[in-house]
């Protein structure tokens, strides 16, 4: 990517304006970082592999799931523009992951190396401080999650769906959101027309 169009693009706004990064900070973090196009339905991550980078979504949209034993599809998150995806616990362990990560829209996507944040934390206080409370988020993300699969109604479920993804309804198939919410299509069907007429 040339250096114009870094300085243009999502990921330079998101950390520098939400993470506090200067231009001369940003520099330094240049060998940590990679710009990737990738296809449709290509893979960043596989079961089975340690997962080495954290990935950034410029443009597109990623997806984090799992395989059961049948060969069910299980998706535990989406990750659209400005979304940041990747296994932290693989990560962190150094284990293999459960998880694949796959591109479902052809997308740009900012692969962040370990490093990076190491480095840019040294830099910036203010740095360290937004990715704290990132690691933060996302733990209590996960939580409600659990939460959600656990205690929630199927209609509870994809109420906060659209509310945590307002923009997917029109990029992703339904089989999807129903993977995403633990259902059959068959009964995210029918609570999209029990709100359809709770509408009316």
């Amino acid at each position: 990517m040339k250096e114009k169009q870094l300085y243009e693009s999502n990921f330079y706004r998101y950390y520098t304006e939400k993470a506090g990064l200067t231009e001369a900070e940003f520099e330094q973090l240049l060998p940590y970082f990679e710009f990737k196009e990738l296809k449709h339905n290509q893979l960043l991550l596989r079961t089975g592999e340690v997962c080495k980078h954290v990935f950034f979504v410029e443009q597109g949209l990623l997806q984090s799931f799992s395989i059961d034993e049948k060969g069910g599809e299980h998706i535990l998150q989406f990750a659209p523009e400005n979304w940041l995806v990747a296994d932290r616990a693989s990560q962190y362990f150094n284990e293999p992951s459960d998880y694949y990560i796959k591109a479902i829209e052809p997308s740009i996507v900012v692969f962040l190396a370990i490093p990076f944040f190491e480095n840019a934390s040294n830099l910036s206080r203010s740095f360290s401080c937004f990715n704290e409370n990132s690691l933060q988020r996302s733990i209590y993300f996960m939580q409600r999650r659990i939460n959600s699969l656990l205690g929630m109604t199927a209609k509870e479920r994809y109420l906060e769906f659209l509310k945590l993804y307002p923009n997917l309804l029109l990029r992703v198939p339904q089989w999807m959101i129903a993977s995403y919410l633990g259902v059959t299509p068959e009964s995210l069907s029918r609570v999209r027309r029990e709100i359809a007429k709770d509408s009316f």
